[in-house]
């Protein structure tokens, strides 16, 4: 570990007691511990966290608000993205997952860079004020990641992956769906049900994709899983923009 992290892990023992950053340590020191066979690709994975790839998404009391406040909100939302895929296309981007980038899958980008997109306060301002005011303002959001509007194109796919670590859940608003999309996760395939959230862990295998005629959206929030502490969330923002800051990542 750096100074800046052994000095931010110590304040944080300091706290909360001298147990409090026991998994994260674990973590960081965890090599070729054992794991679930379809979260080999993930860079990090925490001890004790559930190793349920999918999630009732009104099955966790913390996160029940956003996922209610979003499916109140879909008339709105699908609405503001429609008109923002129709006469603002400029402020969608070819999607950059940390594997590779991808022109047939669109981003625009609510939440980014450990703050809120400003710009798009004004381009989908229902999206946008429900992300602030129950996941941003309540701390629900991991500030590691982000929020977007993803849109797949017809006929794109999204490769099977695990993304990084298993201490963020993935939640998905289905805002606008064809036939013939679905996304695969640990093995078991669902499809979005418009105006409803999935909600898994991502660092389980996964892919999806669009085999209807128009293009599939869904507004994608990360969050800390339920599982973590609050403790154990301050120490892993320390850790990753320590070690992205190392990597000359921000």
């Amino acid at each position: 570990m750096t100074p800046e992290i052994e000095n931010a892990f110590a304040a944080i023992r300091e706290t909360h007691g001298a147990d409090s950053l026991v998994r994260v340590e674990e973590m960081m020191g965890a090599k070729n511990k054992e794991r679930h066979p379809l979260q080999k690709g993930a860079r990090w994975i925490m001890p004790g966290i559930s190793r349920q790839p999918w999630h009732d998404p009104y099955g966790h009391p913390e996160l029940v608000p956003v996922v209610r406040a979003l499916e109140a909100g879909h008339a709105s939302v699908k609405a503001e993205w429609e008109t923002a895929w129709s006469d603002r296309r400029g402020a969608f981007t070819d999607y950059q997952h940390y594997l590779t980038r991808q022109r047939d899958w669109q981003a625009l980008y609510l939440y980014r860079g450990g703050g809120p997109v400003e710009e798009s306060a004004d381009t989908v301002p229902t999206a946008f004020k429900v992300l602030q005011e129950h996941a941003v303002d309540t701390e629900k959001i991991c500030p590691l990641l982000e929020c977007h509007f993803s849109t797949l194109l017809p006929g794109a796919a999204i490769a099977p992956h695990c993304d990084l670590w298993n201490f963020s859940i993935n939640l998905h608003l289905a805002v606008d769906i064809p036939d013939g999309c679905g996304i695969t996760v640990a093995g078991e395939t669902r499809s979005w049900e418009e105006g409803r959230c999935l909600l898994f862990d991502y660092s389980f295998e996964h892919e999806a994709w669009n085999r209807g005629t128009r293009p599939r959206t869904c507004l994608l929030v990360d969050l800390w899983h339920p599982d973590t502490t609050l403790p154990e969330r301050a120490a892993l923002v320390v850790l990753v923009t320590e070690i992205r800051r190392l990597m000359g990542d921000g």
